[in-house]
């Protein structure tokens, strides 16, 4: 019998708000996020004048981590 729309919310928001400690390969996934993030982080800091465009790219690149790393450990 399939869940009520009710129970798949509750269900997706028992997920998205729980601890999702890691799996198999995923601590190396997520250092090869990083290191990547971190690259073109000094490349931004390297090609990009000071400015607050510059400061958003930085702020950006942060979410863009952040949101790949849970991907990764909510839907796995």
């Amino acid at each position: 019998m399939p869940m009520s729309p009710k129970s798949c919310v509750s269900a997706e928001l028992e997920s998205r708000y729980s601890y999702h400690s890691p799996k198999e390969d995923q601590p190396k996934r997520y250092e090869a996020l990083r290191a990547k993030t971190k690259e073109l982080a000094h490349m931004i800091d390297e090609l990009c004048p000071n400015s607050c465009e510059r400061s958003s790219a930085h702020t950006n690149l942060q979410q863009a981590i952040m949101w790949a790393n849970a991907s990764i450990a909510i839907n796995e």
